[in-house]
């Protein structure tokens, strides 16, 4: 079968009681397998690549997930964000006990800090689990390396930015699969207990053959670093490497475009209900709003027209504008009813199906790393998630490529492009894919001329 039937094998969302158990009951409640943590040392050795602050938020879960966790080796490309980080973990502004006693196994000496482009070999070489929460625009290889290296992995969304990137990750993920080694990938809605309810109550037909999805993510907008602020901060000019690096949301090598960093959840959701992929997309976008220096290349809306291979169709909102209409969900219509948001389902004639309470649900966040690390401790093989991953960041790339160009464009058209965004060398002094004009402006997408694919 190709990557996009693969994909979308379902897998069993019912996942068992195990996940909240931790620490040492987990070697009472599973036998040993081969690769168990048990023993004199049953010491799980986490390693985190990326110290923003998700990836100070996955190492804290990682460390939460079970009492035999310990974080022992940290690498950023910037050493203050290592540093940083570690001071985030160890301060929190809130901690229960649960927190403290996470805090209390981090163990990253200073030699153990590692910064630069290359540091992350050093971690992946010091670690059992690696955390993989850098700009995307990384995680093919920092992924290919965890994976050529035997290692159980959490990996941040998107998993790539570009067509050749993914087509990166699907190859790493096949010898993920041959080396039975556990690969969760942060879309946590799969892990939430309201979306596993929701789904499976539409997979089993409660509201008829799907015609419509409608997805959204319509916010006021993220962080923005601005080049003289950073560089008052340095005492110095930064490279133009530096500069992006620093930025990185707003250049599409780096980040995607926020159509691929944040609605890459929602277009997940239709995709996962579908148990399919769009084929093609027809879409527009713009810069309104967002459209300082420092705002790079990247839109500041897109509405894009999915179409899957049974003709239904999703319909696209991602908006980062402030003072506008904020929302950030998902709703699908079927042939006997409708799910207008997460949690709900209703008939035709209005009568309720599901209104799901999700006031005691579990943190999905939290939720999937107690799931990985209950695998691990167990020797278990249970958790392959890089092919949704890459299957929803390939959607997401695909609305991308349809609103920069004004065209439609196919899946198999955007999958098999060879258009590399990645810079030729990773250095501090190299150039990266983009550079401002004499202006300090960025060239922006436009449609009916950009090149996409």
């Amino acid at each position: 079968m190709n990557h996009s039937q693969k994909s979308f094998n379902r897998r069993d969302f019912v996942r068992s009681g195990v996940a909240a158990v931790v620490g040492s009951t987990l070697a009472s409640q599973f036998p040993a397998g081969a690769n168990a943590f048990y023993g004199v040392d049953d010491t799980i050795k986490v390693g985190l690549i990326g110290c923003g602050g998700r990836g100070t938020g996955a190492a804290i879960q990682a460390l939460k997930a079970a009492s035999n966790t310990k974080l022992v080796a940290m690498a950023d490309a910037f050493s203050d964000r290592i540093e940083e980080s570690l001071q985030n973990m160890m301060n929190p502004e809130e901690a229960d006990e649960m927190t403290m006693d996470a805090i209390s196994r981090i163990d990253v000496s200073e030699d153990h800090r590692y910064d630069g482009f290359s540091g992350y070999h050093d971690v992946i070489a010091a670690s059992d689990v690696i955390i993989l929460t850098t700009p995307p625009a990384f995680r093919p290889i920092h992924f290919e390396a965890a994976v050529d290296a035997g290692k159980q992995i959490f990996m941040e969304k998107p998993v790539a930015t570009d067509a050749p990137g993914i087509r990166r990750v699907l190859a790493s993920a096949e010898k993920a699969k041959e080396k039975q080694l556990n690969v969760v990938v942060g879309l946590q809605r799969r892990y939430q207990t309201e979306y596993i309810k929701w789904v499976e109550q539409i997979h089993n037909g409660a509201i008829g053959d799907i015609i419509m999805s409608r997805v959204y993510w319509n916010s006021g907008g993220v962080w923005v670093r601005s080049r003289a602020e950073l560089e008052e901060e340095a005492g110095r000019p930064l490279t133009e490497m530096e500069y992006q690096m620093r930025n990185w949301y707003y250049f599409n090598w780096l980040c995607g475009d926020h159509i691929v960093e944040q609605h890459i959840h929602n277009i997940d959701v239709s995709n996962w209900v579908k148990n399919a992929h769009p084929v093609q997309a027809q879409g527009q976008g713009g810069r309104q709003v967002r459209t300082g220096l420092d705002h790079g290349e990247i839109y500041d809306h897109h509405f894009v027209e999915f179409e899957y291979a049974d003709g239904s169709r999703m319909m696209s909102q991602c908006r980062h504008i402030p003072d506008c209409m904020n929302r950030v969900s998902e709703a699908f219509h079927g042939t006997l009813g409708s799910a207008p948001s997460p949690g709900e389902i209703y008939t035709s004639s209005g009568e309720v199906l599901l209104k799901h309470n999700s006031k005691d649900d579990p943190n999905p966040y939290q939720q999937e790393h107690d799931e990985l690390f209950a695998a691990i401790n167990a020797g278990e093989y249970k958790f392959a998630d890089t092919e949704n991953g890459a299957i929803a960041t390939m959607s997401a790339i695909l609305g991308r490529m349809a609103s920069y160009s004004g065209k439609v464009i196919t899946w198999d058209e955007a999958m098999s492009s060879e258009l590399d965004l990645m810079p030729e060398t990773f250095a501090w002094d190299a150039d990266p894919p983009v550079l401002p004009d004499s202006d300090g402006h960025y060239e922006i997408p436009k449609p009916g001329v950009s090149i996409v694919v």
